[in-house]
């Protein structure tokens, strides 16, 4: 029979990864030796437990997304009913949070020693290597080796945990029955000498006789734990012993994909060459291809595309091996696998493409390699572009990227992920606007975005969060300032409801051609008004609803009066009317605008401002604006102040 010869030295293949990026977080990962010991003890001295750990271990678990799965997630020291119930914020587009290293494969915590309650005799011989002792206490009358101590734990356990590979010969040639015999928790000798690397032990135990293929509760088997502990040497003994390479482990995972994950070359030809597939997947519907782009483990990755693995595999959930690796930023192995014609056009279940979740991790490197590969018919069918996802997550330099590649800056949200927002947005501009993030806006605009495509303006969100600066850009790149909102329609330019608490801002609107005349068309003039139901939400901005707006008031649209009384607003009543009146020439305020102004004594002066006859300086300021277009004042051939008074920038009636 040829044997098995790993190409490096006993302890660890050369080509063994360090450690796994993507380890999830251990339950106990806060808990001492001591207390870790103790939880064990107490565990062990649980029979339900050991049968519950055995019933879970026989039902497929019901399938998550992908990504929480990867190589490291595969055997983490996780609730027994973690695997059966995963998070339900983990999602193959929606990442989660940076894990740390814990590393477990068993759902019991481990020990840094075995059970030791009350060190009997015989075990005691066995931790300090004394083999004469211990042949003489494994041999005297009376002495029953098949009677496990406290914690299920048998001398063979024992022997095989410590590396006495004499004192496990002796226990064997006095009971050879001892050999498979496992641990409360199901670990065979041979499984515990391979989780504790005792090569000696591990060759002894075959050579007894030891059944190679026996797992824990876990269905953890030794050739599994041999590849999770990087082994080549280890893996090397088990395969010439003729173990079972193709079982499905913990969560369906195979040996292949357990070193794959761990990205050792070396063990992963060794396990080919005994015959293991790399068209197997875990319960989930992962290959191992799937698991090294997933993880980054590139030299695996070469070697399973040398040995013709499907380079297209897909998840249960429908992501590829190319979308893992974009969406955990392996800018190699993304290279690699466009480089064999990996297919950028197939959307996970969400969806969404490759392209789209570089986008938003905003690996601008990974961006520009998919946007080659990527079809822009394929990208408008998934409804969204990847410049919304730039936008959405502050991505700058993907949203550059993208910009110059000649992604439309006016795509639109598909009406069904536009329902997915409250406000209904829609396009890449208000992802930006909303994020106040001033340098992608200018970067959009700058591009050619419309600013008036979605149902809310990204104006009227600059406004209420009193960026000015936002305020401006939009503007100069025609931002509609008279536009309603048709889910609330008003009688006056919507933006203004959200202007009012800043008359910097207001003033600035109606500099720029916001209309005031509106605000002062009532339809109920000097007539008692009726009275105004009002909420407040939780931006302290008034909602008026169907329940409490009347039907005429739904038909014709909220008033200026109406929106000025809520409360949160009406404080400024003076200053804003004062301002209005700036704007328009002859008007009749309304008896609720009069009792604004007749609320506070420093006011009546507005009042007066009002009155007829307007000065006809402000009436031909006001025909004067009508007929020229604003943006047109600046060139006409007047003296400058005229100029400054017709863009009411006021001065004294004497210096004109």
């Amino acid at each position: 029979m040829e044997l098995w010869q790993p190409a490096t030295r006993i302890s660890r293949s050369a080509s063994a990864a360090p450690s796994l990026a993507f380890e999830d977080y251990s339950v106990y990962s806060n808990l001492s030796d001591d207390e870790l010991l103790q939880l064990a003890i107490e565990r062990s001295l649980t029979d339900a437990q050991c049968n519950m750990a055995a019933a879970a271990a026989s039902t497929p678990p019901r399938p998550p997304d992908s990504s929480s799965l990867n190589p490291a997630a595969r055997s983490t020291n996780q609730p027994r009913d973690s695997p059966q119930n995963p998070p339900a914020h983990y999602s193959s587009h929606n990442p989660p949070a940076a894990q740390t290293a814990a590393h477990y494969s068993s759902p019991n915590p481990p020990s840094e020693k075995p059970p030791d309650p009350e060190e009997e005799p015989l075990f005691q011989a066995i931790r300090v290597g004394d083999v004469s002792r211990v042949k003489m206490l494994a041999t005297r009358p009376g002495t029953n080796l098949m009677l496990p101590s406290k914690p299920g734990w048998l001398a063979t356990h024992q022997a095989a945990w410590y590396g006495q590979d004499k004192c496990l010969k002796v226990l064997l040639s006095v009971q050879p029955g001892m050999v498979n015999k496992r641990t409360e928790h199901g670990e065979s000798p041979l499984l515990i000498a391979v989780n504790k690397e005792q090569l000696r032990c591990v060759q002894m135990l075959l050579e007894s006789g030891a059944d190679p293929d026996i797992p824990n509760y876990d269905r953890e088997t030794p050739l599994y734990k041999a590849c999770e502990k990087n082994s080549a040497a280890l893996v090397a003994v088990l395969l010439n012993h003729g173990v079972a390479v193709n079982t499905h482990c913990i969560q369906g995972w195979t040996a292949l994909q357990e070193a794959v994950g761990r990205n050792n070359v070396e063990i992963c030809e060794m396990l080919l060459k005994a015959g293991a597939k790399h068209s197997l997947t875990n319960v989930y519907g992962i290959s191992p291809l799937f698991t090294a782009a997933q993880s980054g483990q590139l030299a695996a990755l070469r070697f399973l595309l040398k040995h013709g693995a499907d380079i297209n595999t897909q998840a249960a959930d429908g992501a590829t091996a190319l979308y893992e690796a974009a969406k955990n930023g392996h800018e190699e192995v993304v290279e690699l696998l466009l480089s064999q014609k990996a297919d950028a056009n197939k959307p996970g279940k969400t969806g969404l493409l490759p392209l789209h979740i570089a986008a938003q991790r905003g690996s601008d490197t990974i961006v520009s390699m998919l946007i080659r590969a990527t079809s822009k018919a394929r990208i408008r069918r998934t409804g969204i572009s990847p410049l919304h996802l730039a936008a959405e997550r502050n991505r700058d330099d993907v949203l550059e990227a993208l910009i110059e590649a000649g992604f439309d800056v006016n795509a639109q949200l598909s009406e069904e992920r536009s329902k997915l927002y409250e406000d209904r947005r829609s396009t890449a501009l208000y992802f930006s606007v909303i994020n106040n993030n001033i340098d992608a806006v200018r970067m959009l605009l700058a591009a050619g975005a419309n600013p008036n495509l979605d149902m809310f303006k990204p104006l009227m969100v600059a406004t209420r969060q009193d960026c000015i600066q936002t305020v401006t850009l939009l503007v100069e790149h025609g931002a509609d300032i008279n536009a309603c909102i048709p889910t609330h329609p008003t009688t006056f330019p919507a933006v203004y409801m959200f202007s009012m608490k800043y008359l910097p801002m207001f003033k600035y609107l109606l500099d720029h051609g916001g209309h005031a005349l509106p605000c002062f068309d009532c339809v109920y003039g000097s007539r008692p008004h009726p009275p105004i139901n009002t909420r407040r939400s939780e931006r302290s901005d008034i909602t008026y609803t169907e329940r409490v707006l009347s039907e005429s008031q739904q038909r014709r649209g909220v008033q200026f009066c109406e929106m000025i009384s809520a409360p949160s607003i009406c404080r400024w009543a003076g200053p804003i009317i004062d301002i209005l009146l700036d704007y328009v020439g002859h008007v009749t305020l309304c008896s609720r605008l009069m009792e604004h102004l007749n609320s506070y004594a420093d006011w009546s002066v507005i009042k007066d401002k009002a009155a007829l006859p307007r000065p006809l300086l402000q009436l031909c300021r006001v025909r004067i604006l009508q007929l020229v277009e604003r943006r047109h004042v600046n060139k006409l051939l007047l003296p400058g102040g005229l100029i400054r008074f017709l863009n009411h920038q006021e001065l004294p009636v004497d210096d004109y």
